[in-house]
């Protein structure tokens, strides 16, 4: 269990560095608060995969889904003209109705299972 964790922090740090080189080449500098208007994105992305196929547990399925879900929904806001700064209020409704389908599976979930004896 334990050289899995590591590896999943070591993916996770080499996928953070190249995504942190990718940004950087796309923008032409480095600079520290340069990803800050994607952190919505991100957290939308792992949210909506956690509910969608997760069902209240993280997988990677789940979040490649998310990701194309959140990405097809920026392009067609961007391809109809919605204003820059709506897009947010957008991404934050998906990002609760994610939160809020989550919060409903789970409670169900919760409730149908027997209670453990102790």
């Amino acid at each position: 269990m334990g050289r899995y964790r590591a590896l999943a922090y070591v993916l996770s740090g080499v996928f953070a560095a190249i995504g942190g080189l990718i940004l950087s080449a796309r923008i032409g500098q480095g600079d520290i608060s340069a990803g800050n208007s994607l952190l919505l994105d991100a957290v939308a992305v792992a949210l909506v995969g956690t509910s969608v196929l997760g069902l209240g547990r993280p997988n990677a399925w789940g979040t490649i889904l998310g990701a194309v879900l959140v990405g097809i929904l920026i392009t067609g806001l961007t391809i109809t003209g919605f204003p820059y700064y709506g897009q947010d209020v957008v991404k934050g409704i998906v990002l609760l109705l994610a939160l809020l389908f989550s919060f409903t599976l789970s409670r169900r979930r919760s409730r149908y299972t027997p209670a453990a004896v102790i």
